[in-house]
C-alpha cells in the first residue's frame, strides 16, 4: 500500500471516485498484524485506491478527522466521506471486508 506524501495528495485523492485511507503508525502492533492482508484487500477491491496515512506524520489531519485510534479506515467517494471504520481495536480481514462491502456507492 502506497504511503501518503502530502496534504495536497490527500486532498486530490479524497476527491477521486473511490479512495480508502488507512491510518497507521510504524510503532502500532495492531497495524503490523494486518499489514500482510493489505495486498489481498487491494487485489480484491480494485475499484478503490488504497492509501496508508502515517498518524505521526499527519497528526493534524488525524485530529481534523477524529482519528484517535489506529489502525482506522476512512473511505471517500467523489470528495464525500462514504464511511469509516475507526477504533483502537485490532481489525480482522473479515471486519475490514465487511466495512468495504457496506460502503454506499
Amino acid at each position: 500500500m502506497e504511503k501518503l506524501q502530502s496534504m495536497e495528495q490527500y486532498e486530490k485523492l479524497k476527491k477521486e471516485e473511490r479512495t480508502i485511507f488507512m491510518f497507521s503508525a510504524d510503532w502500532c502492533p495492531d497495524c503490523r498484524v494486518i499489514e500482510p492482508i493489505l495486498p489481498r484487500l487491494e487485489a480484491d477491491y480494485p475499484e478503490y485506491t488504497f492509501m496508508e496515512v502515517d498518524r505521526d506524520q499527519f497528526i493534524d489531519l488525524c485530529g481534523e478527522l477524529d482519528i484517535f485510534g489506529i489502525p482506522s479506515f476512512i473511505a471517500f467517494h467523489n470528495g464525500k466521506e462514504a464511511g469509516r471504520f475507526v477504533s483502537k481495536d485490532r481489525k480482522t480481514l473479515e471486519e475490514i471486508e465487511d466495512f468495504i462491502n457496506g460502503l454506499s456507492a
